[in-house]
């Protein structure tokens, strides 16, 4: 078995502060205390990962510049464009000290990362409106198929496994607007827009045969005797929602400029 990390199949270690944690004064978490950014070799074997290592570290391992945009901004990549060429070449790993006496949520960590880039990266863009193939997830005719979550208090996980015959991906505690930043991110070619209604915090099990149309056609293809449906089929199957294919305006993400960071 192989915890692939590296498409960016994500896992949301501490994005919510611990039941215990509520009570304490939050900190605005305008930016990371302390950050390191580092060069490093593109090593898909290395994986991709960003996540909370205890209450106040923050780590991204293996990113691009175009990966963590996405990541901050919530944008899938296709919706970025411009900048440098380095800018989807080059590999950058960011390890943060977070502020306070809690652990930041997932949109909090966000917003300092989105500080992070427009301090070191020295990230300029604009919004543009772009004709785009996107995606909206709605619920489908027999109605979600997603449980609430167990144990909602604690914080949310959502990550991807790979075996030979096909993914799967345990989440639990997790938002369907979470599910969908994974999705546009990292497992779909195109944005996806959330159209379920749904706003409560759900257990599932999502399990299906990997092929072309997901990750980017990076991982092996699951063999025909595969037992697990493909990807488009298991989403409704499994959680009850439906993804429709659609066109229509997006706004997208246009880079003006960007610089390598200095030396730490």
């Amino acid at each position: 078995m192989l915890r692939w990390m590296a498409m960016a199949v994500l896992v949301l270690a501490a994005s919510r502060a611990p039941a215990q944690e509520q009570a304490a004064v939050r900190p605005a978490f305008n930016a990371f205390d302390v950050a390191t950014v580092k060069p490093v070799e593109a090593d898909a074997k290395a994986g991709r990962v960003f996540h909370m290592d205890g209450t106040h570290r923050w780590v991204a391992t293996n990113y691009t510049l175009k990966e963590l945009i996405a990541l901050a901004y919530d944008l899938n990549p296709s919706e970025i464009s411009g900048g440098p060429e380095w800018m989807d070449s080059e590999h950058f790993t960011i390890e943060a000290v977070t502020p306070g006496d809690v652990a930041p949520t997932r949109m909090e960590q966000m917003k300092m990362l989105r500080a992070l880039l427009m301090d070191r990266f020295e990230l300029r863009y604009h919004s543009l409106e772009k004709e785009f193939d996107f995606y909206l997830l709605t619920v489908g005719r027999g109605g979600s198929k997603l449980k609430p979550a167990a144990k909602p208090d604690e914080p949310p996980e959502i990550v991807g496994v790979v075996y030979p015959d096909r993914v799967e991906v345990p989440a639990r505690n997790v938002t369907v607007e979470e599910f969908v930043a994974m999705l546009q991110r990292a497992t779909l070619d195109r944005p996806v827009v959330n159209r379920t209604g749904l706003t409560g915090r759900y257990d599932f099990n999502l399990k299906f045969a990997q092929d072309e149309t997901v990750y980017g056609g990076e991982l092996p293809r699951a063999p025909d005797s595969s037992d697990s449906p493909h990807f488009f089929t298991a989403v409704q199957e499994q959680l009850g929602l439906k993804l429709v294919p659609t066109r229509g305006m997006v706004s997208t993400m246009a880079v003006d400029g960007a610089e390598r960071p200095g030396a730490d």
